[in-house]
């Protein structure tokens, strides 16, 4: 009896301790998506209804803290996520691609601005970058499969070219350098895409 008790105590405290890092990286994002791109621990904690002191404890730093919200963000990402079927004709599969990468980039935008700021100096924010961009060469990979393979020696080249038009980076030049509404940037997005792999299919 007293080793379930004991179970129990140690079950209550891991669900405890499991609600608060969850509540703290909900504040830490609630935040970031209000414009408070560089929010303190001190604003953190007071979002999150608890004490600086607390937040310390679930996470020793800020990096600790970027590690648990980036997982988070890919997390409602993978949700959001719809598979593209590679079986379609390739400009339906450029279309839908577009469609999904422009909602999922809306999605991620106030964290990745957020990122762009600290990045330079956060070794673990250059870290989720790259799941994000291993996430997308992974599903470009399999979508476009087939002119992929066409572009034989080009392959990478191209790869690369796909991966990159489709990133945060070259989404927010579209939204915010050239200030471009959603359908615009999309268009764009499609157009640029659409190309790259028209170039490979017509020969």
């Amino acid at each position: 009896m007293d080793g379930v008790e004991v179970a129990g105590r140690v079950d209550g405290r891991t669900a405890r301790a499991e609600r608060t890092r969850a509540a703290i990286v909900e504040a830490h994002l609630a935040l970031i998506s209000e414009g408070d791109l560089r929010p303190t621990g001190e604003r953190i904690a007071e979002r999150a209804g608890i004490s600086l002191r607390t937040l310390w404890t679930n996470f020793k730093d800020m990096e600790t803290l970027f590690e648990a919200s980036g997982a988070e963000v890919l997390r409602q990402q993978d949700a959001a996520y719809r598979p593209v079927s590679p079986g379609l004709p390739l400009a339906k599969r450029v279309d839908a691609y577009c469609r999904q990468r422009a909602r999922l980039l809306q999605l991620i935008t106030p964290s990745a601005r957020a990122a762009q700021m600290r990045e330079p100096v956060s070794d673990q924010l250059h870290r989720n970058r790259l799941k994000h961009i291993d996430r997308v060469r992974d599903e470009v990979e399999e979508l476009f499969a087939v002119e992929l393979t066409q572009a034989d020696q080009g392959r990478e080249q191209l790869l690369n070219a796909l991966v990159a038009a489709s990133m945060w980076p070259a989404w927010s030049m579209l939204r915010y350098g050239l200030g471009l509404g959603v359908d615009q940037a999309r268009a764009v997005m499609t157009r640029t895409v659409g190309a790259l792999l028209a170039e490979v299919a017509a020969d």
